[in-house]
């Protein structure tokens, strides 16, 4: 919670928008119509996250990314000035609807069978804070049963998941993209800043965002996980921090990755393949834990969870780049070039050629 959960995430939407003026920008060149491309890549980007959301995990990102990646073209040729303050705005904006939603769960807590009460309020009140033994109980048999009553219940419970996703965080998602397009623009996420300007970004968004992140971990923890301490820690009080180590992140990373480096390249080559390599986490995750695979979903001690994590992560990094020194494309990258085109694409003759941040001295 104090070091990476939603940092990543926001970190992944700053490079989608990067991305997406990349990708806007090369189409442009090319003299095709960029708007059509772009539309193209949302549209089967959002079938790719629902199937994704309804037949392998609940926690799709893919779909939202989509959602608001149709809104942040409208953005492609604004300043880098007005990408910061719409950014900043959306972010506000985030902040005053979340900060409803810690007053309407200890609402909807107090009188959980009230007439009307909302299936999205049900799911904050048991989603968030300690869940009683009954629920556990039922989540861990539901996990380790078969596949289909999981694709059922992922369809029935998650239908409009789509839509609560971009009420619950998308705004802030679009701000993130924003803030990555922005930042594409300026040279920052290109190393043409001085080295002293990344590490004085280290320095705010950790010595602000670390004791901030730490002081809300303390206060949840102090109520034992109460609703409206997890609701308001995590939906509300981080939004206005959670920028500042977004950019921290992304400034040390930058300041990190060495051209030609032996970890730099395999990282380039995983983040040129992070469509493909997003949805096999998930299948090899699920395999992992759910019960049409090993079924070890509640098994494991959070210290064994970490190890499946350093594992996965050193599996995307080793297969990465050989793949690309063989390939144009991943292989989801590919599925997804050729259907937003219309046509297939080539896939012989390895493209690798990492192009990592040369920050100026």
């Amino acid at each position: 919670f104090v070091v990476f959960d939603g940092k990543m995430r926001g970190l992944f939407s700053f490079l989608f928008g990067a991305s997406t003026l990349l990708v806007i920008d090369r189409a442009t060149a090319k003299g095709e119509n960029a708007a059509k491309v772009h539309y193209a890549r949302m549209v089967w980007l959002l079938v790719f996250g629902l199937l994704h959301l309804w037949l392998v995990w609940w926690g799709d990102i893919l779909n939202n990314y989509a959602l608001m990646g149709m809104l942040a073209f409208l953005f492609r040729n604004a300043r880098v000035k007005t990408l910061l303050i719409i950014g900043c705005i959306l972010l506000v904006f985030q902040f005053v609807v979340s900060a409803f939603i810690p007053f309407i769960a200890a609402a909807a807590q107090a009188s959980p069978e009230a007439p009307g009460m909302a299936e999205a309020l049900k799911g904050i009140v048991t989603g968030f804070g300690t869940p009683d033994a009954d629920w556990i109980a039922d989540d861990v048999a539901r996990h380790r049963g078969g596949w289909w009553p999981l694709v059922v219940a992922s369809f029935v419970e998650g239908r409009w998941a789509p839509l609560g996703g971009v009420l619950q965080y998308g705004w802030e998602t679009l701000a993130y993209m924003l803030f990555g397009m922005a930042a594409f623009r300026n040279g920052m996420l290109t190393g043409q800043w001085e080295r002293r300007r990344y590490w004085r970004w280290v320095a705010i968004g950790f010595a602000v965002g670390i004791p901030c992140y730490a002081a809300l971990a303390i206060w949840m923890a102090r109520s034992d996980f109460a609703l409206v301490p997890v609701t308001a820690s995590t939906m509300v009080l981080t939004v206005p921090i959670r920028p500042l180590m977004i950019m921290g992140w992304a400034s040390l990373i930058v300041l990190l990755l060495r051209p030609g480096g032996m970890l730099t390249t395999r990282i380039a080559a995983a983040g040129r393949m992070a469509f493909t390599n997003y949805l096999m986490t998930s299948l090899i995750c699920t395999f992992i834990f759910y019960g049409w695979g090993l079924g070890w979903y509640g098994e494991l001690s959070r210290a064994e969870v970490y190890l499946v994590v350093l594992g996965v992560w050193a599996l995307i990094l080793l297969w990465s780049k050989p793949w690309l020194e063989r390939f144009a494309y991943g292989p989801l990258e590919w599925l997804w070039r050729s259907l937003s085109r219309g046509r297939p694409q080539t896939m012989v003759g390895g493209v690798l050629k990492p192009q990592v941040a040369n920050v100026t001295q």
